[in-house]
């Protein structure tokens, strides 16, 4: 039992979530503001139209959020974390990797992390040469 529902969750589908584990382990769930009780058939229609309206949210959301990323695509923007090692540098590493040189003066040398440097290799698909 609760006050108000916004006592109980931070959204509505956090709320959903809370009530339909609550509806899974048997307990029964009541709040006192807004007269719902799932218990009884109109907590029950209270309950799957919330659940209704926030799906209907996430619904929109993620569309709105598709669009905006679609919109930006358009313009030439590309998401997410710009790559640490350019396209040229690469070019060099790999060669001085493919020439016999370790990861660590390879690190050294270009001023690269090694974790970096290994997460670069895996991206673009380098495998390391087979030893005579």
């Amino acid at each position: 039992m609760v006050w108000k529902l916004d006592r109980l969750g931070r959204s509505l589908p956090h709320l959903l979530s809370i009530i339909t584990d609550f509806r899974t382990r048997g307990i029964a769930f009541r709040s006192l503001t807004e007269a719902m009780d799932t218990t009884t058939p109109h907590g029950e229609l209270l309950f799957s139209m919330f659940g209704a309206l926030a799906q209907y949210e996430r619904a929109l959301t993620r569309e709105r959020v598709m669009a905006g990323l679609a919109a930006a695509k358009r313009r030439g923007r590309q998401g997410g974390r710009p790559p640490m090692i350019d396209a040229e540098k690469i070019e060099a590493i790999t060669a001085a990797l493919d020439g016999g040189a370790s990861k660590a003066a390879v690190c050294r040398d270009f001023g690269v992390a090694r974790s970096t440097l290994i997460d670069t290799l895996a991206r673009i698909g380098w495998t390391a040469p087979a030893k005579a």
